[in-house]
């Protein structure tokens, strides 16, 4: 039988966008909201009226995105270090969450070299803790862990990863993300029998202003350049999938609004560019047409700790049962990205450039839903 589906972007929000209306006085979990995509996240799900709670440590270093963008008073009761099994059974007890982001990790590979059990035990061990308590409350309609694109068993091929391809890693970060999948697996029948199900979302590299984490491409560039010093480059050729940062959080939230209705979604995800990923140094050439005076020095050979040389995500599943496709070029990433580094460093809110980074993107977003409407002009779709 045939089915008239009405197409979102025929009233003005085109397919693959967050539902306002969808998330106007949700409950939500936000695990790893102080962190970078955290901070991010919070203030899209705010700003769409959902009732956010928090879960993680203290921002990190100097200068936070999201003490920025929330203030400190925010963090009250929020600090929760997820290894604590009894902190987060306590919390989420007390949240009753609809929705749930699992966003908190250790999620930089050369501390997961120097730190292995640390990592383990938050990537592995806290995982459980929260899916665990999520279980036990039985409030959630909906959990969406984020991993990683390095889960992939990586085979040094260079074709990007579906979702099907085996598991693995070369590295504690990775390792733990792989193993945090299959907690996230052994979840999934325990929760959908208690209505609620659960997915995992793999994103690409995840550029964006108000990063500053250590050995982090972009942020350690900006904080160099400030200095007046050169960017010293250790891996110039590694090829990555490179994305702004509202691209996988878009992502996120269709995901979680998909898995609180009755269509078939698998059980993960990968959010990233179509393209082949991109060079490090053509990253950084990028990056540094938009400074002054950016010097780089790239490494003649390849130094420290194992990396993966390439990886590379087909994100053609989430286009296809979610409605997302990235939105931002390359190109265009680096310029909001670089943008907002430079106005922050003039003296700029870090409110007012994450929001006109939204604000920008959403045009993007609806200028692309509109002509992908140039086959359906009466708004309508057909599906059996």
């Amino acid at each position: 039988m045939l089915v008239k589906r009405r197409n979102p972007a025929a009233s003005g929000r085109p397919e693959g966008f967050p539902d306002p209306g969808f998330w106007q006085g949700r409950k939500v979990l936000l695990t790893g909201h102080t962190g970078f995509k955290g901070a991010w996240m919070l203030e899209w799900l705010e700003a769409m009226g959902a009732h956010v709670t928090g879960m993680s440590l203290q921002p990190e270093g100097p200068v936070s995105l999201f003490e920025g963008l929330h203030g400190t008073a925010r963090l009250e009761g929020e600090i929760t270090d997820i290894r604590d099994e009894a902190e987060v059974a306590r919390r989420v007890a007390g949240i009753e969450p609809e929705i749930v982001f699992h966003l908190a990790a250790q999620s930089l590979v050369r501390r997961g070299y120097a730190d292995p059990p640390t990592t383990y035990a938050v990537n592995i061990g806290g995982t459980l803790n929260v899916l665990k308590a999520v279980a036990d409350v039985g409030s959630a309609r909906a959990v969406v862990v984020t991993t990683t694109d390095k889960v992939y068993r990586n085979d040094g091929s260079g074709r990007a990863f579906v979702e099907t391809d085996p598991l693995g890693g070369e590295d504690p970060y990775s390792r733990s993300k792989a193993i945090c999948e299959m907690v996230v697996s052994a979840y999934h029948d325990p929760l959908e029998a208690l209505g609620c199900r659960v997915a995992a979302a793999r994103a690409g590299n995840v550029i964006g202003g108000g990063d500053w984490a250590a050995d982090r491409l972009i942020p350690d560039a900006v904080r160099a350049w400030g200095r007046g010093e050169k960017l010293q480059v250790r891996r110039p050729d590694a090829t990555r999938p490179f994305q702004h940062v509202l691209e996988p959080l878009r992502g996120y939230m269709v995901l979680a609004e998909k898995l609180c209705g009755i269509a078939r979604c698998a059980p993960a995800y990968n959010f990233g560019p179509f393209e082949a990923g991109a060079k490090v140094r053509d990253v950084l050439d990028l990056v540094a047409g938009h400074f002054d005076g950016a010097a780089i020095a790239y490494a003649d050979r390849i130094e420290g700790l194992h990396e993966a040389g390439t990886l590379s995500l087909d994100p053609s599943l989430a286009a296809r049962d979610l409605g997302v496709a990235p939105v931002w070029s390359l190109e265009e990433g680096i310029a909001h990205t670089a943008t907002w580094y430079r106005s922050f460093a003039d003296g700029a809110d870090p409110r007012d450039l994450c929001l006109a980074d939204r604000m920008a993107y959403f045009a993007a977003l609806l200028k692309a839903g509109h002509s992908r409407q140039a086959d359906t002009p009466d708004g309508n779709a057909e599906v059996a």
